[in-house]
């Protein structure tokens, strides 16, 4: 089992979701947050003051995935998420040693 996480433009969610239920995953977890990488951010002005702007909106999108179905979601991920564009964000593959839905107490695969 694995955990893919991926960090991407807040305006790709939905497009990414559709293409994660396409290759078979059934649930995520989606939260906003907020970072800074090549990107660096950028300066705005509120009421005539100018002001840095250095953490940039994004949404981290969660999966858990059976090791079979983790070269689909990677490369579904890759190709959803992609603008071309420097901030399109990153992918990272970890292991899960252990799960459990705990409403009836599978564990491993069968919790996924």
């Amino acid at each position: 089992m694995k955990l893919i996480v991926a960090i991407i433009q807040p305006f790709k969610l939905e497009d990414v979701r559709d293409a994660l239920m396409q290759v078979g995953v059934t649930g995520m977890t989606v939260t906003e947050v907020k970072g800074c990488g090549h990107q660096k951010g950028h300066t705005e002005i509120y009421r005539g003051a100018e002001y840095a702007v250095n953490f940039l909106p994004k949404v981290k999108v969660e999966v858990a995935v059976p090791a079979n179905l983790v070269d689909g979601v990677f490369d579904a991920l890759a190709k959803t998420a992609r603008t071309g564009h420097i901030g399109d964000g990153k992918i990272f593959v970890m292991d899960i040693v252990r799960t459990m839905r705990i409403r009836t107490g599978e564990t491993d695969a069968a919790a996924l």
